[in-house]
């Protein structure tokens, strides 16, 4: 099931979290408190924790820790630029986003930066006779530890990088992306408010500050506002439209003050560029970038085409399979459902207009649209619109024989699915 709308606090920390630098801060503090507190966790244990240790045992390892961290931590940043780097070129620059909050690459990073921390510290107090004997013994023990994070560390990261960034990754990634925005919007089409309704003619219209993208709404934010200044709020600009002066954010009713209009600017997040959260059709847009990419003249990679209808195909059938929820819990704030027409364009247009050409690639597409038409019958109408239209801009693109070929895939992709007999008549 999608997770339920978040708020803009939660949605604030879960953005602030997949920042690298976050991650590697924590990280560090953690390392330097622990270098620090072996000082003290000497005089707190029931009992006597001191072993004899060879003279500079401890500096030396340090050392090498310090001088091999910096060394990895270097490498692992250029790796993930790299990776960054190939994305863009060959999938699609709205990647990037979902590439730069990968855990396992921020985890290595920021273990590597937080090892390094540890043992600059580590000198440095012992080169000021910071610890007595029972805390070098801590810090020596303290420090075995940390070799061992960094081994397992890296050995996972130099697993990770085998895949991290290649085309099947990226591909997954996005896909995993829309389709968390689809079931969430499957369950939740309208985020938890009412359904839109027509504006009143007498509601004020509220715009945003900036002109820019709108990636998140905070609907229970709306809510409160609409509830104490017992008024209603239609939302017009949802995630992925442009909050510009001919698109509101919102329609106030009634005759709202300054603080329930700054209320309302206050819930919607306006940015340069879109994201994944809230936005159902930015996934999809992106899986058909990189499709759309590989039917390039230049690129001229029809599998990966192949690979990235499978992808929506999946994304899709999650989508309709997800059961919608009946209760509303903002009953003060309308919001406008996406609707299934645009994102099917989104999705399939593209790729049936530069892969009109390529046999395969048409046979693969109809079928994967007969499928999600089997699959939900009260949406099949949509789907074969979209059939229809990808087979129109194939037959002028198609030699004769592939023609044939493509007419007998569609006779039998569509053969068991709920349209119409002749529906694909030219």
């Amino acid at each position: 099931m999608a997770t339920r709308t978040r708020g803009a606090l939660a949605s604030f920390f879960l953005r602030l979290g997949s920042r690298v630098w976050v991650r590697a801060a924590i990280f560090t503090v953690i390392a330097i408190v622990v270098a620090l507190a072996a000082r003290f966790i000497g005089p707190l244990l029931p009992f006597s924790f001191s072993f004899s240790l060879g003279d500079g045992a401890v500096d030396s390892l340090l050392q090498i820790i310090a001088t091999a961290m910096l060394t990895v931590s270097t490498f692992s940043v250029t790796a993930m630029v790299t990776a960054f780097s190939s994305a863009t070129t060959t999938a699609t620059p709205r990647s990037t986003q979902l590439l730069i909050a990968d855990p396992t690459s921020q985890n290595a990073v920021s273990t590597f930066v937080g090892a390094f921390a540890f043992s600059l510290v580590g000198i440095v107090a012992l080169s000021t006779g910071y610890y007595e004997q029972q805390g070098r013994s801590i810090l020596f023990v303290a420090t075995l530890v940390i070799i061992a994070i960094v081994v397992v560390t890296l050995l996972r990261w130099i697993s990770h990088l085998s895949t991290f960034g290649r085309m099947a990754d990226v591909i997954d990634r996005v896909e995993k992306a829309a389709a968390l925005s689809l079931e969430l919007h499957a369950e939740y089409p309208t985020l938890g408010a009412r359904a839109a309704v027509p504006v009143p003619v007498d509601a004020v219209a509220v715009h945003a500050d900036e002109v820019g993208y709108v990636t998140h709404i905070d609907v229970a934010g709306l809510e409160r506002v609409a509830r104490q200044a017992d008024v209603e709020i239609h939302v017009r600009a949802t995630p992925g439209r442009t909050a510009d002066s001919r698109v509101p954010l919102a329609f106030v009713t009634g005759d709202p003050g300054d603080d329930v209009i700054a209320g309302v600017v206050r819930a919607f997040r306006v940015e340069h560029h879109r994201t994944y959260e809230q936005d159902p059709r930015f996934g999809v847009i992106a899986l058909a970038e990189i499709g759309t990419r590989a039917l390039s003249p230049a690129t001229n990679d029809p599998g990966t085409a192949i690979d990235v209808i499978a992808a929506l195909q999946r994304v899709f059938s999650r989508a309709l399979t997800t059961d919608r929820a009946e209760h509303v819990d903002h009953e003060h704030v309308f919001v406008p459902a996406p609707q299934l027409p645009d994102l099917v364009a989104d999705a399939f247009r593209p790729l049936a207009r530069d892969g009109a050409g390529l046999l395969e690639v048409q046979v693969r597409l109809q079928k994967c649209l007969a499928s999600l038409a089997a699959s939900s019958p009260r949406d099949a109408a949509v789907f074969a619109d979209g059939a229809r239209a990808a087979l129109v801009r194939a037959h002028r693109e198609l030699a004769r024989a592939d023609r044939a070929v493509l007419d007998a895939a569609v006779a039998t992709a569509w053969a068991a699915t709920p349209v119409r007999r002749g529906a694909f008549r030219r």
